[in-house]
């Protein structure tokens, strides 16, 4: 890191029992799947003579050190995370994995679960805990207000829900 680098912030290492398969699954896929195509497509691209002009060859290769490297930082990051199963005592309090239920200063009902930053999906309403909203809703409960400082300015949201299960229609 260079002295005119920010620091890197600080990343949570927790994850679900989902997210945690997502990972393995992707790492066993690179592994056992990607790699030996790459592989194999790289070795049939090197049979065919000059390598310096050959594209297949050459991107075959540069594809090769991008699976390494996910599998490197997979494997890794594997070993760093601790998975969090279950759901917390107290319900109705807002901790790692909750699913929540927030309605914003414009009336607009809104739902998250709270995950670690190696699975959020903000399309799938999946924040990271590490983010301003997940680090603004752990630890309050149900009817409490929260005010998100953010890039696009601050919101004020009302908890009206907590679950360690996903809402359904019926909720």
């Amino acid at each position: 890191m260079s002295k005119n680098q920010p620091a890197e912030a600080p990343r949570s290492n927790y994850i679900t029992p989902e997210g945690a398969k997502l990972l393995r699954d992707e790492l066993t896929w690179l592994w056992k799947v990607e790699r030996p195509r790459v592989t194999q497509g790289v070795s049939d691209a090197a049979a065919e003579g000059d390598r310096s002009e050959n594209a297949e060859y050459i991107y075959g290769k540069k594809r090769l050190r991008e699976i390494d490297r996910r599998v490197r930082f997979l494997t890794t990051r594997l070993d760093l995370l601790t998975v969090v199963h279950g759901s917390p005592d107290r319900t109705g309090k807002i901790f790692f994995g909750a699913w929540v239920r927030l309605e914003a200063e414009d009336g607009e009902v809104l739902e998250y679960r709270l995950v670690g930053p190696d699975e959020f999906d903000v399309s799938k309403g999946q924040i990271s805990m590490d983010a301003p909203m997940g680090r603004a809703l752990m630890g309050k409960q149900e009817g409490d207000e929260i005010v998100v400082r953010r890039p696009a300015g601050t919101a004020t949201f009302t908890i009206l829900a907590v679950r360690y299960t996903p809402f359904t229609a019926e909720d």
